[in-house]
């Protein structure tokens, strides 16, 4: 287990001046078996003159905001203290045959149903027969769904280049499958659309990436950001994380901030200005760095 501070600043800067800003953040990383929230403050400049959380279908704390200062810059900064431990799924679900982990088969597993909406296709992950073809080898018959997973996000680290600028926010994954290129929310998203084309569900995850990893990991690829990865649900076991960016499974150099169907579900700050406007710039600084122990007061 391992304790870090994340500090998260998205700004924006416009050219002309803005009379309202409108819009909602995932920044509060999730409380589960494997992370402990400490504490979390998330400040917004100029101060909103309205705010207001909630918890949408998938557990996400989302918060609400609407700044009706005049303003030509919209700086909000997340910042959270939280302990992270290693994903334990028990070695004799991740031996199941891939096969037998398609939730619509396993209705004998209690939280079946709540996985069959994540092998649908999604507003930015399309199940498309191309996506199949490419998936299809990591999956013989009879494999353990966890070699096969991991097989499959090996191949997706081995393929595909770690290029910024090869991809935008609107990238499709047929796009990302043609030009062999993107970002960790492309490899993710792609991932999970995989995982979809074999009939097992697949969820995008949202969150963090220790800027230093632990003692003995390796340098992290796209820890200056938020970070992405992919799940799979594991009958009895489960979700089984991985992080094709860094070709391996998650482990405690990963903050979860939110789970869903993709991107667009988890997007950390999006929403709508109003106002001359003009042109406008935005800056994402992420820092998740560890420390000794938190300064926020216990809870």
């Amino acid at each position: 287990m391992r304790t870090y501070r994340i500090r998260h600043e998205t700004a924006y800067h416009y050219e002309g001046p803005i009379t309202s800003s409108y819009g909602v953040y995932h920044l509060v990383p999730r409380e589960d078996s494997r992370q402990h929230l400490l504490g979390h403050r998330t400040e917004v400049m100029p101060v909103p003159s309205e705010r207001a959380t909630d918890v949408d279908v998938y557990g996400n704390a989302r918060t609400w905001y609407h700044v009706t200062t005049p303003h030509s810059d919209l700086v909000i900064v997340g910042t959270t203290d939280l302990t992270v431990s290693a994903q334990t799924v028990p070695p004799p679900a991740l031996a199941q045959p891939w096969e037998r982990c398609r939730p619509d088969t396993r209705r004998d597993v209690s939280d079946w149903w709540r996985a069959v909406d994540l092998t649908l296709p999604s507003p930015r992950v399309d199940v498309l027969p191309e996506i199949a073809a490419y998936a299809a080898p990591s999956f013989p018959p009879g494999c353990p769904v966890g070699e096969a997973v991991e097989e499959l996000n090996h191949r997706i680290h081995a393929d595909f280049a770690y290029d910024p600028k090869a991809t935008t926010v609107t990238t499709r994954v047929d796009e990302v499958l043609t030009i062999r290129a993107g970002v960790c929310q492309d490899f993710a998203q792609l991932m999970v659309a995989c995982l979809r084309s074999m009939g097992l569900a697949g969820r995008y995850v949202s969150g963090y990436l220790a800027t230093v990893p632990p003692p003995g990991r390796p340098r992290n690829i796209g820890a200056d950001a938020t970070h992405a990865w992919a799940g799979v649900w594991v009958p009895g076991g489960g979700w089984y994380d991985l992080d094709p960016t860094n070709d391996r499974p998650v482990d405690e150099s990963h903050a979860t901030v939110a789970w869903g169907r993709d991107y667009s579900d988890v997007a950390p700050v999006r929403g709508v200005i109003y106002g001359e406007g003009g042109r406008s710039t935005m800056k994402v600084s992420v820092d998740m760095a560890p420390i000794e122990a938190s300064s926020f007061p216990a809870p």
